[in-house]
């Protein structure tokens, strides 16, 4: 299938939705200024497109509970096709691993982990060592505080092509 081709009304929806997630269709709709009808459409092209991946709030998660986050550095023990494909399904049944990337450079993968102690992490990491999905050496970084967390996307940075679209 073709890649969706993507208007400025398109991309000023998509701006909008990634910095205002509960905006109702009808303010949407006079946001881009256009009417409900063609503003639900183009949305609903967005989300079969897979261009809108789903919706959610962000949450405070130490305001609800005590919780360590902790960004995992990740190599593994050799580069073969199978191994990174042991190690990513590894990796995808645990719901405190709440993303992982992976990466080009000195590490294979960066994961971003959510525990409730210190504990709980250490439990998770040998349980994980302990299925022999690959990994040679991980390091730990625990975040002490947030510093920046954006959830809307810089579009208007994203999508210059030079010093003319200022």
């Amino acid at each position: 299938m073709a890649p969706l081709k993507l208007d400025d009304r398109d991309i000023k929806i998509l701006a909008i939705l990634s910095r205002e997630g509960r905006i109702s269709k009808s303010d949407l709709a006079k946001r881009v200024n256009l009417s409900a009808t063609p503003c639900w459409e183009r949305l609903s092209r967005l989300e079969k497109a897979g261009i809108i991946s789903g919706y959610h709030a962000d949450i405070e998660l130490r305001h609800v509970a005590p919780q360590v986050s902790v960004f995992v550095m990740a190599e593994l023990d050799n580069h073969r096709a199978a191994t990174f494909q042991a190690f990513e399904a590894a990796i995808a049944s645990y719901d405190e691993i709440l993303s992982c990337w992976a990466l080009g450079g000195g590490f294979d993968y960066l994961m971003h982990v959510v525990t409730r102690d210190i504990d709980s992490y250490q439990r998770l990491i040998d349980d994980l060592l302990s299925r022999r999905a690959g990994l040679a050496r991980y390091f730990t970084y625990i975040v002490t505080k947030p510093v920046k967390h954006s959830a809307g996307l810089p579009f208007d940075l994203l999508l210059e092509t030079g010093p003319e679209t200022k």
